[in-house]
């Protein structure tokens, strides 16, 4: 969305943190959270930052899954204790033994070892499960697209990606249903962003770039002013005040897939320089891979968002929040 700047070295970010600051993604199988983690680790610079997913901490192969009856959804199918153990180790700044799963083949691999960088994204299904993971988080995030959107991209990328047929994917889904409502949708209420996709009205083709994006922003952050943003820009860019699903009033922000370069560049300019440490970060937002076309795309929501959620990271690593 924007041109890359030639500007100071990433290490002219002075930090105040003492640690590495920590994001958390969570949200359903294929909700999008590898393409936010590996959009924000662009933005700060993936030299540092270290991504931590946790699918990694599944207890057994897709293989011995079948044969036990478990899903990958259920914490007893997981290792919870070391996956806390080691998010607060990381938090601490020390070096972890992390096991790795092979989503190619459903097999488990040596674990390997991960040093703590200056940023910490933590992505997967089961993050924000207990107490003891959600205080370790600096901000949390809780990805909701559409349900239909959800299961169209779980179905592309589980047959492009992971082997799978339609049939076991759509399987899936259906036996995945009662998990989900037990284990992944009620993490949604210690978020403090939820991230929803949605499709335009009258234009449920639409599965990439021109998504609608809508933000939830709870109280439990300082978000930044983005009045401003209105200006010039409200047919495609809205700030309401609104009820959350558990009553209590938040402020959501939506803006239109169909928002021009124009109008995208300006809002990202604003949000820049609310955080002018970071200016020299600025780089190409917003690209996700389309796993039917096999190339990169473009989406000024999606860039938006990973630029909001950038602010938080800075202003968190800057000391400006309590940490």
């Amino acid at each position: 969305m924007s041109v890359p700047l030639a500007t100071p070295s990433p290490m002219s970010l002075k930090r105040v943190a003492d640690r590495p600051i920590i994001l958390g993604i969570v949200g359903d199988s294929a909700a999008g959270k590898s393409t936010f983690a590996a959009g924000v680790a662009q933005i700060l610079g993936e030299d540092r930052v270290t991504i931590i997913a946790l699918d990694d901490y599944h207890k057994h192969s897709r293989a011995e899954r079948r044969r036990l009856g478990l899903s990958a959804l259920d914490p007893r199918a997981n290792h919870m204790d070391v996956m806390e153990q080691h998010i607060r180790l990381l938090r601490e700044g020390q070096p972890i033994l992390k096991p790795v799963y092979d989503h190619s083949d459903g097999t488990l691999r040596a674990p390997v070892y991960v040093q703590p960088k200056d940023y910490v994204i933590v992505e997967g299904l089961l993050g924000y499960t207990t107490r003891a993971m959600r205080d370790c988080y600096d901000v949390k995030v809780y990805l909701e697209p559409e349900e239909d959107l959800r299961v169209y991209w779980k179905i592309t990328r589980d047959t492009s990606q992971r082997g799978y047929a339609e049939s076991e994917v759509r399987e899936s889904l259906q036996s995945r249903g009662e998990l989900s409502e037990a284990w992944i949708r009620p993490q949604r209420t210690f978020a403090d962003m939820v991230v929803q996709f949605v499709r335009p009205e009258g234009r449920r083709e639409e599965v990439g770039p021109n998504l609608v994006v809508r933000h939830t922003l709870r109280p439990t952050l300082p978000h930044p002013d983005l009045s401003p943003i209105l200006e010039g820009s409200k047919d495609k860019v809205s700030l309401t005040l609104a009820r959350d699903i558990d009553g209590k009033p938040v402020d959501v922000l939506e803006i239109s897939g169909d928002l021009d370069d124009k109008r995208a560049k300006a809002i990202e300019d604003l949000l820049w320089n609310l955080i002018p440490e970071a200016s020299h970060l600025r780089a190409h937002l917003g690209q996700f891979m389309d796993d039917r076309e096999h190339r990169a795309k473009m989406s000024h929501p999606l860039a938006l968002s990973q630029l909001l959620i950038t602010y938080h990271l800075v202003k968190a690593a800057m000391g400006h929040y309590a940490i």
